[in-house]
């Protein structure tokens, strides 16, 4: 799932596992998703103004680890722009039966963002990688190619860490720590989000915030549900 931080945007579902991929790992051949939640957050930050945010996406994975796929969702950035679409691929595979990985690029599209001012484009990507070792995940996303506002922000990277854990018959419970940072010029932007989540039969109940002075907690509910296609 992205990322506005107000002042330029850099803005995907939290509801909606953190890495899209894991969604097209799941199932080989074609398959699809949607969702719906009371927030749209993003690394801690929400993208639909603490609206309701409803999602969709495609997926192909291949038997090899090869995976493609996109995927969309309304935002509201009090401008323009209106929806996200985005677009990735990468390589996902097994290394023994606890450890697994993933390696992809993702492309952030806000089509209409530049619609009546050419300076409000908020396009970028994203090289990432992560590491899973039983219940827990660990990731890194490096931005590349920023457009227009977000040119000015030279590098970004995103750490994260994931535990899941499985606390009763088909109770889920998830908990995420991650770090945002970026170049010199604008390190005063750097934040950590972190989170808890209990997930059951699609239904996702959380509690999201961030070390921002601008951020509250934020507790949000959604449903996500996958489709073979």
């Amino acid at each position: 799932m992205h990322k506005i931080l107000r002042s330029f945007a850099i803005t995907s579902m939290i509801a909606i596992p953190a890495l899209i991929s894991n969604q097209a790992m799941a199932v080989e051949g074609l398959s699809a998703n949607v969702a719906a939640t009371s927030n749209y957050l993003w690394r801690g930050v929400t993208q639909t103004d603490d609206a309701a945010g409803i999602s969709g996406g495609i997926d192909y994975a291949a038997s090899s680890g090869f995976y493609v796929g996109t995927w969309a969702s309304n935002v509201d950035f009090g401008d323009d722009a209106s929806h996200e679409l985005d677009l990735y691929l990468g390589f996902a595979g097994e290394i023994n039966s606890a450890l697994s990985y993933d390696l992809g690029y993702i492309y952030y599209a806000y089509p209409d963002s530049a619609e009546h001012d050419n300076s409000n484009e908020y396009d970028f990507g994203e090289i990432y990688g992560s590491l899973t070792y039983q219940n827990f995940t660990f990731a890194a996303n490096y931005g590349v190619n920023n457009d227009d506002l977000a040119e000015h922000v030279d590098s970004s990277l995103y750490l994260s860490a994931d535990g899941e854990f499985e606390i009763s018959d088909g109770l889920t419970l998830n908990v995420h720590l991650g770090n945002y940072s970026f170049d010199d010029d604008y390190d005063h932007m750097d934040y950590t989000d972190y989170g808890i989540s209990l997930s059951k039969d699609g239904f996702t109940f959380g509690v999201s915030d961030t070390d921002q002075d601008n951020e509250d907690v934020t507790v949000y509910i959604s449903y996500a549900m996958d489709i073979d296609l």
